[in-house]
């Protein structure tokens, strides 16, 4: 049995060669997420480990002995699932994954863009002790927070939100306004949320229905003393609308996770708008949460290869 990892900017792999190891599998670790870079590193691969790298149909046309995809967390934007279902090939991922790290990422930003705290550091280091400087600062009780996409995390990040004194409100397609969610949130429709939220946080996938959901139509819909939150994908959100609308004060400030751009050049605008807080596409991580998510994604893998159904799998009509 071999499992090729295609691509993974972890320290190391030790753990996923532990479980395949166990097995009496072979592991290969390369760093190429292109097609053919994939194509060329997995030939012979009875199951892939995936990050960012993409998996089309020409890419499993080239690699036909793969049986299973198996993807380092929740999205599989860069899979082409439905090709991976017509050669037979399972595609897994970790959904549950995360939920409270990526929720709990959410509420720092969303608290250090409210609040401030990350402007004021940067200002106390400078020798700026002036408070003035730092204005406006808000609290959260009376103030409403925003929820698109009410899956695990978005719901999560609900809960606290509203432990910390927020109202809040969801959007999610699979709902109507004026219903409620299984875990009693109030849902709006999209423009509601826009217009009424004081901080929106995105929750939802990359697919081609959410690519820009929020544009510069959407902006324009948000109060000039809102804050967006983004931990979930970067293409939901357009760059380039929301670096117009802080640059202009129509937004209050943004808490970004994840960009269209990774990594973000340094001399990006995004860098230079004082009330944007900007972490490295770590949401996702903890130390326990990080090893969790090694050890299910080469166990997926193991599953399939070896016949079983594996915990996750988003084809599973491909299992025979």
């Amino acid at each position: 049995m071999k499992i090729v990892i295609t691509d993974c900017d972890h320290a190391d792999v030790a753990i996923e060669r532990d479980c395949i190891a166990q097995v009496g599998g072979e592991c290969a670790l390369y760093q190429d997420a292109s097609p053919a870079g994939i194509i060329a590193n997995a030939r012979g691969a009875d199951g892939l480990l995936v990050q960012y790298g993409r998996i089309t149909g020409e890419v499993l046309d080239a690699l036909p002995e793969v049986q299973v995809i198996s993807r380092y967390g929740v999205g599989v934007d860069t899979v082409d699932v439905a090709a991976a279902t017509e050669r037979g090939v399972a595609v897994c991922n970790v959904p549950d994954y995360g939920t409270e790290a990526v929720s709990d990422h959410a509420i720092a930003l969303a608290v250090a863009v409210v609040r401030n705290t990350a402007g004021m550091d940067r200002r106390m280091r400078a020798g700026q002790s002036a408070l003035a400087a730092s204005v406006p600062v808000y609290g959260f009780a009376g103030r409403r927070f925003g929820v698109i996409g009410a899956g695990a995390i978005g719901s999560a990040t609900a809960r606290k939100a509203a432990g910390l004194g927020f109202e809040v409100v969801v959007f999610d397609a699979r709902f109507e306004p004026g219903a409620r969610t299984p875990e009693g949130w109030p849902v709006v429709s999209l423009e509601t949320l826009l217009v009424s939220s004081h901080v929106v946080s995105i929750h939802v996938p990359l697919t081609e229905q959410t690519r820009h959901l929020i544009d510069a139509d959407a902006l324009a819909c948000m109060r000039s003393d809102a804050v967006l939150i983004n931990t979930a994908r970067g293409g939901v959100v357009e760059t380039t609308a929301l670096v117009t609308a802080l640059q202009q004060g129509r937004l209050l400030g943004a808490g970004l996770d994840v960009l269209e751009e990774e990594p973000l050049p340094v001399d990006h605008p995004l860098m230079s708008c004082p009330r944007v807080v900007l972490t490295p596409h770590a949401g996702f991580y903890t130390e326990d949460s990080y090893a969790e998510l090694k050890r299910r994604t080469a166990q997926h893998a193991l599953d399939v290869v070896q016949g079983r159904r594996p915990g996750n799998i988003l084809n599973p009509e491909v299992l025979k």
